[in-house]
């Protein structure tokens, strides 16, 4: 099966990670443009050179997984960033009308971000302004969403009256006019699912917030999503970098004519109602959400199941991965990881492949359960390990892996295993905030910025990565060496790392 693929940006987790679940099937060959032409970070994308691209490759293809986020505004950052006009809007629109036109049976599956608004002042990823108003953008759109749906305390009101007064109006007419333009996308992408452009639309929310512009734009999109009747057929949740995967896997379904059944196996009891930061809504909901978009469906019935889903989530209170030094008493109290890990061992026991999604924290994996099932022995038997960014980063490509394994390659499997160990657990819960720490300020680097000292932050991460995989996992993968690792700063940030890693069989290892 030959799939086109146009992902959200150029960073590794809307590329390797979607590859390295594509290469461990037998069946797909996933291809994607040039990575030049992808852009960088604010650069937007060669759209042109990216439409071009499509229309030659699409003549050959089974199925197209596109980000429209790339195709419209040239990538995720330059969608918060761009100053588009009616005229683009059109551009674009009928240019997805005459790819239809041009491939009437041809499977097309899409993807449109509802815009984030971050709650922090940065202007990393955001416009300049951000830097030092991001927070009151954030909480000016909160309070006044919330005080049309809910009553505000006083405090809560003069906070509200407190910004009005501060925040620079030249600002506020600059992001909410490019909202407007992005809102207005998400109800044109509509139009053209109702008019049969797409197999299949996807509309996830980019880090996303209870009430504030997020919450309004999204009421907007499932609002038409209603009125035109596309519930089945354009679906919405939280997340972003994860939907290239989640659209393979739905990609893949449906090209095979299948319906994978999963069960899936909770840490904690109160869990699936607890809502995970930077999300809008309880994991159990965003589990229906993520496996229905998938292609999947949910089984009570672990016999049914094709595939297990292990879900390691919070006990009741839910921190980022470094701070597990300092986490909270509710990890262990309302939550037992001992039966858990007990119930995995007893379903892989049984044949039952399972998919770890590990939760529990926000960017970054859980040391006391990976110890646990290195110590078990049964870390390298699992089908797939993700920990990643958000819960719903994490559920995504956790459960693409997971359906793909079903009828995968072995061996590809067990590299994405130790790919995601090293990226997810070892470098974003154990090694990030470290070096922040203790490495980058005596260098006169920061979190955000690198400058031209990239290489050496690569090298001193590519030693701690190996010394910590080596001086924690000890009972799995006891065929396997890491013969080669280097990694790179793709935004020349901390934030995030590509990783690029050659497992070897170990030489005096006899099955």
């Amino acid at each position: 099966m030959k799939m086109l693929y146009l992902p959200l940006d150029e960073r590794p987790c809307n590329t390797d990670v979607v590859e390295r679940i594509a290469g461990s099937s037998k069946e797909i060959s996933l291809l994607l443009p040039k990575r030049e032409w992808l852009g960088r970070k604010k650069i937007a994308a060669d759209q042109e050179q990216l439409w071009k691209w499509i229309e030659e490759e699409a003549q050959s293809a089974d199925a197209l997984i596109l980000s429209l986020d790339m195709l419209i505004y040239g990538g995720l950052l330059p969608s918060r960033l761009h100053h588009l006009k009616e005229e683009a809007a059109e551009r674009w629109t009928e240019r997805l009308r005459s790819l239809r036109q041009a491939y009437p049976e041809l499977p097309i599956y899409a993807f449109h971000l509802i815009m984030r608004t971050p709650k922090y002042s940065s202007s990393d990823e955001e416009p300049d302004y951000y830097e030092q108003w991001g927070r009151e953008i954030f909480l000016r759109a909160y309070l006044m969403d919330k005080a049309s749906r809910e009553d505000l305390s006083e405090e809560e009101a003069e906070k509200l009256e407190e910004i009005q007064q501060q925040l620079p109006k030249e600002y506020i007419e600059d992001y909410e006019t490019r909202r407007a333009f992005n809102a207005s996308m998400n109800l044109q992408m509509l139009e053209l699912a109702k008019e049969g452009v797409f197999t299949f639309l996807a509309i996830p929310q980019d880090d996303s917030a209870e009430f504030g512009y997020t919450a309004m734009d999204q009421q907007k999109a499932v609002r038409k999503r209603a009125e035109l009747r596309l519930q089945q057929k354009v679906h919405m949740y939280p997340g972003a970098d994860e939907a290239g995967a989640t659209l393979l896997s739905r990609a893949y379904c449906e090209w095979k004519g299948i319906r994978p059944k999963i069960f899936p196996v909770w840490s904690s009891t109160l869990g699936p109602q607890l809502v995970p930061m930077y999300e809008d809504r309880p994991f159990a909901e965003s589990l229906k959400a993520h496996v229905l978009a998938a292609g999947c469906e949910l089984t009570d019935s672990e016999e049914n199941a094709d595939l297990v889903l292990a879900y390691n989530v919070p006990g009741r209170i839910m921190q980022e991965s470094w701070e597990q030094d300092t986490r909270d008493i509710t990890y262990s109290s309302f939550r037992n990881l001992v039966f858990f890990t007990d119930q995995i061992k007893s379903l892989l026991q049984k044949g039952k492949k399972v998919a770890a999604a590990d939760a529990a924290f926000a960017n970054g994996g859980d040391r006391e359960w990976i110890t646990m099932l290195d110590e078990e022995q049964f870390l390298d038997q699992l089908v797939s390990y993700k920990g990643w960014n958000t819960n719903c980063n994490t559920l995504g490509t956790t459960i693409c892996q997971g359906v793909i394994a079903l009828n995968g390659k072995g061996d590809k499997i067990k590299e994405n295993l130790i790919y995601h160990l090293l990226d997810d657990y070892f470098y974003q819960a154990e090694i990030k905030m470290k070096m922040t720490e203790d490495f980058l300020p005596e260098r006169g680097l920061d979190y955000f910025n690198l400058h031209d000292k990239a290489d050496e932050v690569n090298k001193e991460r590519d030693r701690q990565l190996l010394k910590h995989f080596r001086g924690t996992i000890l009972k799995s993968f006891q065929d396997l060496e890491i013969s080669k690792l280097e990694t790179y700063a793709p935004w020349n940030r901390m934030f995030e790392t590509g990783i690029l890693v050659e497992i070897a069989q170990k030489e005096d290892h006899h099955a």
